[in-house]
């Protein structure tokens, strides 16, 4: 029997009030907010330009706005959700996540945006799929490592089915084409891996394996080859190869310390591609400058600590499930943060990713809401927990 059956059963054994008074944790509401409103500010500073030329300067703002209210009406309704649920359905959840990258790529089904076939149509709106699919194929991990962990512990075939299915997972993804995506999932798994007690040489060994392939792929493909050359020296072909990544320099080297002000981007100006989607950051390094960065790094590592911080207390209440869930919050925030920033910066290769929160994105921003109801819902129960073991078996 697992050990976390019974504080399962203790908690829900809990009298109805207790259960329903949810407990949240101020410090992700808080953090999440400031975040979710600087998104908010900055996608309508760095789209104001395009959005004009489209025919209303603020529509960018108005749409990042309405889905940010939704995603917090969708993080609220889904801390409601016990995570049993999702334990407990996590096959069909991995069945979903796969059923949706597949038919993202026939034609007629997924919506074909610059060469790249990623979103679904529904009601007038395109979907990423890989937002989701994300999460599900995460949910269905964190449930693997509860399931098998002695496996995992000890043998290697333990660690290699689940990173078999995550392979699936990145072939589908890169299909697409969606390298980015690709990449931080199948690094988060391995993270998850290590976090559930894999050995650590057989983590060097996989993430050396994984990396592999990744290059190879870079290396033969040739517009991927193109733009990792480029990435190592754009100022070599600033006008073409390298063009969106020297526009993001000059915007990130106008800022200086302090920023020349909101709503004072020049780069904004049609210079710099998708400155309102993957390259925010650049916009809100020219605008807000050096400090603001700094800040929003730490606020960016603060909502991820705090999510691992909730994770372990999960952990210490004998909730795996719930803990690996909140974990695989906070490593795919910080690494999406990290990679996403990174390329802006010039210190990694362009890649199709979102900052989370704050670019542009109603599939990107309505599920990392989500999940952040999903760990507001872990550090309800592991509290819960926690009360009933208080209150003891009489009660």
């Amino acid at each position: 029997m697992s050990a976390t059956a019974p504080v399962i059963n203790n908690s829900s054994m809990a009298p109805k009030s207790q259960k329903a008074r949810l407990q949240i944790d101020p410090a992700v509401v808080m953090l999440t907010g400031i975040l979710l409103l600087l998104g908010i500010i900055m996608v309508g500073s760095a789209s104001v330009a395009l959005a004009a030329k489209e025919g209303f300067e603020f529509s960018f703002l108005i749409k990042q706005f309405v889905f940010g209210i939704a995603g917090v009406v969708l993080a609220a309704a889904v801390m409601k959700i016990p995570t049993e649920y999702w334990q407990r359905h996590a096959y069909v959840l991995l069945g979903i996540s796969l059923f949706l990258l597949v038919i993202v790529l026939i034609p007629g089904l997924g919506a074909k945006v610059n060469g790249s076939r990623r979103w679904l149509h529904f009601f007038g709106a395109n979907f990423q799929a890989s937002e989701a699919s994300r999460v599900l194929i995460l949910i269905y991990l964190c449930s693997y490592l509860v399931r098998r962990e002695q496996e995992i512990r000890t043998t290697l075939f333990g660690i290699l089915k689940p990173l078999g299915m995550l392979g699936v997972a990145g072939v589908l993804l890169l299909a697409e084409p969606d390298l980015g995506a690709g990449v931080v999932i199948m690094f988060t798994g391995i993270f998850m891996l290590y976090l559930a007690g894999a050995r650590l040489r057989y983590i060097f060994g996989i993430a050396i394996t994984v990396s592999l392939p990744i290059a190879a792929i870079i290396r033969l493909t040739p517009w991927r080859w193109e733009r990792f050359i480029s990435f190592l020296d754009p100022w070599k072909d600033p006008e073409r190869t390298g063009y969106q990544l020297t526009q993001a320099l000059m915007a990130i080297g106008r800022g200086e310390w302090f920023g020349v002000g909101l709503g004072g981007s020049v780069q904004k100006l049609l210079w710099l591609p998708e400155a309102h989607t993957d390259f925010v950051f650049s916009v809100y390094a020219e605008e807000l400058g050096f400090v603001a960065v700094v800040v929003l790094i730490l606020l960016f590592l603060a909502l991820a600590y705090r999510s691992l911080v909730i994770a372990r207390n999960a952990a210490d209440a004998g909730l795996k499930f719930q803990s690996y869930i909140a974990a695989s919050f906070g490593v795919w925030l910080a690494l999406q943060a990290f990679i996403n920033m990174a390329v802006n910066m010039g210190a990694l290769p362009t890649k199709g990713l979102t900052l989370p929160l704050l670019s542009y994105g109603r599939s990107s921003l309505l599920v990392t809401l989500a999940w952040v109801g999903i760990v507001l819902r872990v550090h309800h129960e592991t509290q819960s927990s926690r009360a009933a073991a208080l209150r003891g078996p009489s009660a």
